[in-house]
């Protein structure tokens, strides 16, 4: 049965820190989790309520409004975004109105509570707004008189912008339209004083009447690093609807206003809305640091963190969403990308939305051009080998998009590469006996990228996926490649790499499948010459052409069979001798090579060829210390006590528990059985065993 934990609070009791915006101030009181039942009105109302807790439970709130009527229960959605006080869980922040009491009750285990409520009235305040460098008509912070003496430092912004998320701030969708820009403060003052982030989580907010928000300090046209996607916050773009989308639909109005604001601010960063890339987590929740996830440009927050942000109607409409943006302010320039060229120039590359004349110009820095390129056609691709000085610009255009450009000199991106190809086994056999069933497909990354790796049959057909794209950093990378569910034949694999700014390279290494080779087994591990036989047994699915040769350390001693067999078992027998004289000792392999009308299929066996017995010696008698040749086993009658010995190495050894031998037979017999000539010694005048 669920465990419900109610705790009231007494606002009234605490001092308020007060914010300057429309006089908003907020109230903290923590309640231990062992309280049963507390209820006091508070005498100060507020407007947004927020809760922390401690443990893996849920915590369910409650209002009291005017005539002493409570609100219904509601679970506490949780944030899980910027960073928690140590040991807390984060709920988002939901604006209830006017209330005077809070109530909150716990589901499952819950240690501590902590609820904040904030105080902000509506303010009469000018909507103005702000439209800089083509971006929709939106509320500067100053309009909605963000509190900005709160702030707890500067804003940190990322290099570039790869994606946007989509947030919902689960409160209430019944606020109106006066009310919108005190929710907004609300929001920045229990991001800042209850969370202790820097500033408002979002770089932007949208209300249900299509009203556009400035969010964090910075620039909405900056690339500010905000608070709303742990562990994806940077190059990330945050907007928020306000509003509960878990079971609403959100308003059109909002839906245009987000479309609207998605489109501007990813075509300024030149980012193509049906994108998708690997985003490497810096570490939350869900996905620990280093880890890739395959992202959408246009993502919800549930996508990298564990929450149900933006709610499931807001979610469900994010495919349609991306397809708007997309479609909306045509023609655009997407990914333009320098270089490094072959030639030691520099190389420009973008994409066009369409087919369109581009030009590429580079000027000093008194606006001198220097350089021009011309082209026609989807792709922008031009190449200058001319030394760029310091300070000089560079712009990449198009008829009717949003130019790109930049400084000299930067960091430009590595060409992208696949090199060092190797395969480890050229024909697979997957006949599930472990033995040949896998081949790895290894080579060399020139930077990171997402790589995948098909295979493709005779015909250029593709049969199968043997890696989806995921991300790689540069480096030494392989590809697993087994077969299993493909039948006998031969095939390429085919591994594709993409990085950003549609750079691609592909790279193909021949495979085949045979399964006429069946597991290849030996009687034992260890051959001694005239008195255990090497016995290999092995078997043909089909007629093949079998050669079987030995090799001592990777040198060839002999080759035992060189025939066109039939299907079915097979077996070997060697005795050990190589033109009528035992081999020499040592490590050896038995290759198993049967070539059918696809391939042929090698599979290689270890064994030991030990023909040689062990030398034994008495080295001290006082200690009593023995010596033996090789690694073996050393049974021992000592001074009339058993012994048993096992020595793992060539080299002398103690006799445990013996002070001085007197008398002593024993004998010391190797892995392959052979044993040593038989060591006897008495010492004169002792009685005899």
């Amino acid at each position: 049965m669920r465990r419900l934990l109610l705790i009231a609070i007494a606002l009234a009791a605490v001092v308020p820190q007060q914010a300057l915006g429309g006089a908003a101030s907020i109230v903290r009181r923590d309640g231990p989790a062992s309280i049963a039942r507390s209820l006091t009105v508070s005498a100060r109302p507020f407007q947004l309520v927020g809760v922390h807790w401690r443990g893996p439970g849920s915590v369910e709130v409650r209002v009291r409004r005017s005539h002493d009527r409570w609100s219904g229960w509601t679970l506490v959605v949780e944030e899980g975004d910027g960073i928690a006080p140590a040991g807390w869980r984060i709920g988002a922040p939901a604006w209830v109105g006017h209330a005077t009491a809070i109530q909150t009750r716990r589901v499952g285990r819950v240690t501590r509570v902590r609820t904040f409520t904030v105080r902000s009235p509506v303010a009469r305040v000018p909507l103005r707004t702000v439209a800089a460098a083509g971006a929709p008509a939106l509320v500067s912070r100053a309009a909605w008189l963000a509190d900005e003496s709160i702030r707890k430092g500067e804003p940190d912004f990322a290099p570039v912008l790869r994606m946007a998320h989509v947030h919902h701030t689960a409160g209430t969708n019944t606020y109106s339209r006066a009310q919108a820009p005190a929710v907004v403060r609300a929001i920045q003052l229990y991001h800042v004083k209850a969370n202790g982030w820097n500033d408002i989580g979002y770089n932007a907010l949208v209300d249900r009447f299509g009203t556009v928000y400035e969010g964090r300090h910075g620039g909405i046209d900056a690339n500010v690093v905000g608070a709303h996607a742990r562990g994806f916050n940077t190059a990330s773009f945050g907007i928020a609807v306000m509003g509960d989308f878990r079971t609403a639909d959100p308003p059109q109005a909002a839906l245009d206003a987000l479309g609207r604001t998605l489109a501007w601010r990813l075509d300024l960063a030149h980012v193509d809305p049906l994108g998708t890339f690997n985003g490497i987590s810096s570490g939350n929740e869900r996905f620990t640091p280093g880890v890739p996830v395959f992202l959408r440009v246009i993502s919800g927050h549930r996508d990298t963190g564990l929450t149900t942000c933006p709610g499931e109607r807001l979610y469900d409409l994010i495919p349609e969403l991306a397809r708007k943006v997309a479609a909306r302010g045509l023609p655009k320039l997407y990914a333009p990308i320098l270089e490094r060229d072959e030639t030691g120039g520099t190389r420009f590359t973008a994409r066009v939305s369409s087919a369109l004349p581009w030009t590429v110009t580079i000027t000093d820095a008194a606006g001198v051009e220097l350089e021009r390129g011309e082209g026609r056609g989807p792709t922008v691709d031009w190449i200058t080998t001319a030394a760029i000085p310091a300070g000089a610009r560079w712009r990449i255009e198009t008829l009717g998009a949003t130019a790109a450009e930049g400084v000299f000199p930067l960091e430009l991106a590595g060409t992208l590469s696949l090199g060092s190809a190797s395969v480890s086994q050229p024909v697979v056999s997957p006949n599930g006996d472990g033995q040949a069933d896998t081949s790895e497909l290894s080579f060399t990354l020139s930077v990171a990228a997402n790589v995948s790796a098909v295979a493709i049959d005779e015909a250029g057909l593709q049969v199968a996926e043997l890696e989806p794209p995921r991300w790689r950093r540069a480096g030494a990378r392989t590809v697993a490649f087994d077969g299993g569910n493909l039948p006998d034949g031969r095939y390429r694999v085919r591994i594709i790499a993409r990085a950003t700014g549609d750079r691609s390279a592909e790279l193909e290494l021949p495979v085949a499948v045979s399964r006429t080779l069946g597991q290849v087994s030996l009687s034992s591990a260890s051959v001694v010459p005239g008195r255990r036989p090497l016995e290999l047994r092995y078997s043909l699915a089909a007629p093949a052409r079998v050669r079987i040769t030995l090799l001592r350390e990777g040198k060839w001693v002999a080759t035992v069979v060189d025939d066109q067999l039939e299907a079915g078992a097979q077996a070997l027998s060697w005795t050990g001798s190589r033109g009528g004289r035992p081999a020499h000792d040592g490590q050896y392999t038995a290759r198993v090579e049967a070539t059918d009308s696809i391939a042929t299929t090698r599979i290689e066996v270890p064994f030991s060829l030990d023909g040689s017995a062990p030398v034994l010696r008495i080295q001290s008698v006082s200690p009593p210390r023995l010596w033996v040749s090789e690694p073996a086993v050393v049974t021992l009658v000592v001074n009339n006590a058993r012994r048993r010995i096992e020595v793992g190495q060539r080299g002398a050894f103690a006799i445990p528990r013996v002070q001085r031998i007197a008398t002593l037979v024993a004998t010391a017999r190797d892995a392959a059985g052979n044993a040593s000539a038989q060591l006897r010694r008495k010492a004169p005048g002792t009685p005899g065993t």
